[in-house]
């Protein structure tokens, strides 16, 4: 992935899934967050994490997984409640009974890492996240992605040629490990400055004042990010 364009940038590193709903709202949050701290001279990283590392290539039915997951449509009703309601809080109007299945989502990760290359990373996550909580698409499939990624700006046979092959995967599930074995168990998960870790979708508040907090520290003499 990219490091940062000039030595004075901030950098946040996003570990995050496409499929994870928290880190939709998460990213929301910290937009807002962003806004409020100002943008200029901070870069967004995004980071792989899989929810899933066991999911198989070509995805499985959502009922399935769900019962798979919380013991029961019950227990999923309830905790895919409480985050609709997160979701409406910021905007978002989560479409969850659209989703037919849940998707491996390497394909995903490795699609991030060309669009960041290209400085569309960010558009192609939120490309993502609409069409998978907002529209119900199969985001595991190649001509899904592809479509998400020319709509967000990459070019269409350039992305179409990437994702035929394999490039990035092995890197995609380096940086998956790497994350599990400095202790993320959850996404999403924010690393301000390479230094102030804060998991879970936090508030604009906490966001910010961390970037805050952060700048401060780089303004010091012999600091950077």
């Amino acid at each position: 992935m990219p490091e940062g364009n000039r030595l004075t940038d901030l950098v946040v590193d996003v570990f995050a899934d496409p499929i994870c709903p928290w880190c939709f709202i998460g990213k929301r949050r910290m937009e807002r967050a962003l806004g409020r701290a100002g943008g200029t001279g901070i870069e967004v990283r995004w980071r792989a994490f899989q929810l899933n590392p066991q999911m198989p290539q070509g995805g499985m039915d959502r009922r399935l997984y769900l019962e798979t997951k919380f013991g029961g449509s019950d227990r999923a009703r309830h905790v895919y409640d409480a985050i609709r309601r997160a979701g409406e809080a910021e905007g978002i109007a989560f479409a969850f009974a659209r989703i037919q299945r849940t998707p491996n989502t390497v394909m995903a990760h490795r699609l991030l890492r060309f669009a960041a290359r290209a400085g569309r990373a960010d558009a192609v996550m939120d490309g993502l996240f609409a069409a998978y909580f907002l529209e119900g698409r199969d985001i595991g499939e190649r001509a899904e992605l592809a479509a998400v990624a020319a709509a967000a700006g990459c070019d269409a046979d350039a992305v179409a040629a990437y994702l035929e092959g394999d490039e990035d995967r092995d890197a995609v599930l380096a940086e998956d490990a790497a994350a599990r074995a400095t202790g993320i168990g959850g996404v999403p998960h924010f690393i301000v400055a390479r230094r102030y870790q804060l998991p879970g979708a936090q508030s604009p508040e906490v966001i910010a004042r961390t970037i805050e907090l952060a700048r401060a520290a780089m303004a010091r003499p012999g600091t950077s990010s």
